[in-house]
């Protein structure tokens, strides 16, 4: 298959996707609209994040900052400016401030820049509820002007397929290379003459813009927000282990681990939070040991190379504790002394 019909394939898949999720509002209940709600806002998170992280192996953990901007930016403008309007401002507030992150810190790698990026989202979280106490005199924001359930849904509907599609189309364009370069060898990504500093902080922008469209648009699921709420380290966290579990540099896997997320959430969360919690760790675990690639990579000869290790691990259990083992030791001892 070559990369024109993978093309075609991928926006046939994202077109029949998003047929589907239309139809949802209208026949789906309150509780299915929610869930749905929920496993869109982490499929554009993740796959803005894979897009990024994935190709150029930078472990951003600012994503919660960028979400909470913009739902503050949303709660602050709604009033006075259109729904469209105060998404834009959401997303471009936070690919400003992202901006200026990434000329500080993405000239750092590894566990440096993951540090920092997580140190500057409890900054900003903390900057936000200094100035609601100092200025305001309160903490957190009623949002009294708020869209209809089915505007909600179809804008963060929107985010999410325009978020996929970028991923596909980037992947293919000479920017999406110089990421890979990056994320390859970024020493020799230079020397090919790959602008890395241009190129990273235009990465990191995109990713930022998609979380603060996304914050914008999900603040007013809540009827009240304060900096815990939409600061959350955990909205952070929780995209990343989706863009890992999933594959992080695969096109489909933030989008099958978000659904499978989603559940989990829905179904463990509130009655077993501990469980979840150990869920996610297990998943992450299981993941790395033995799915490197993510979920996306699973195939049928995957699952075949299981069951025969499995099968030799059961044949090599039962040789062992049957005692045949040892008397074949026994046996090779006597022989050895004959």
């Amino acid at each position: 298959m070559n990369d024109r019909q993978r093309l075609t394939r991928d926006l046939l898949v994202l077109f029949g996707l998003t047929g589907w999720a239309l139809t949802l509002p209208y026949f789906g209940s309150e509780f299915m609209v929610s869930m749905a709600l929920t496993c869109l806002m982490y499929v554009a998170l993740s796959s803005s994040w894979g897009l990024f992280c994935g190709s150029t192996r930078y472990l951003s953990l600012a994503t919660s900052a960028f979400f909470g901007i913009g739902a503050y930016t949303s709660a602050l403008s709604l009033e006075s400016c259109s729904w469209l309007q105060s998404i834009a401002m959401g997303a471009g507030l936070a690919t400003v401030i992202a901006v200026v992150m990434g000329a500080a810190v993405l000239h750092l790698r590894g566990t440096y820049f993951a540090v920092l990026t997580f140190g500057m989202t409890e900054l900003i979280r903390h900057a936000v509820t200094y100035f609601e106490k100092q200025v305001t005199g309160t903490v957190g924001r009623v949002l009294t002007v708020v869209p209809e359930r089915d505007t909600i849904y179809l804008t963060v509907l929107g985010l999410a397929v325009l978020t996929v599609a970028l991923s596909i189309l980037v992947r293919r364009t000479r920017f999406g290379l110089a990421l890979m370069g990056i994320g390859a060898d970024e020493q020799r990504a230079q020397t090919l003459g790959v602008n890395t500093r241009l190129v990273k902080i235009a990465g990191f922008a995109m990713t930022a813009a998609v979380a603060g469209a996304v914050g914008a648009a999900m603040s007013v699921r809540w009827t009240y927000i304060d900096p815990h709420t939409v600061f959350n380290p955990f909205i952070g966290f929780q995209t990343v282990l989706i863009a890992l579990i999933g594959g992080a540099v695969t096109l489909w896997g933030p989008l099958i681990a978000a659904v499978v997320f989603s559940l989990l959430a829905e179904t463990l969360r509130l009655k077993a939070p501990q469980v979840y919690m150990m869920s996610l760790g297990l998943l992450l675990i299981l993941s790395v040991l033995y799915l490197p690639g993510g979920l996306a990579s699973l195939r049928w000869e995957t699952l075949r190379g299981w069951w025969r290790e499995t099968k030799e691990w059961g044949r090599l259990r039962r040789y062992e504790w049957s005692g045949d083992k040892a008397r074949d030791k026994q046996r090779a001892r006597e022989r050895r002394r004959v």
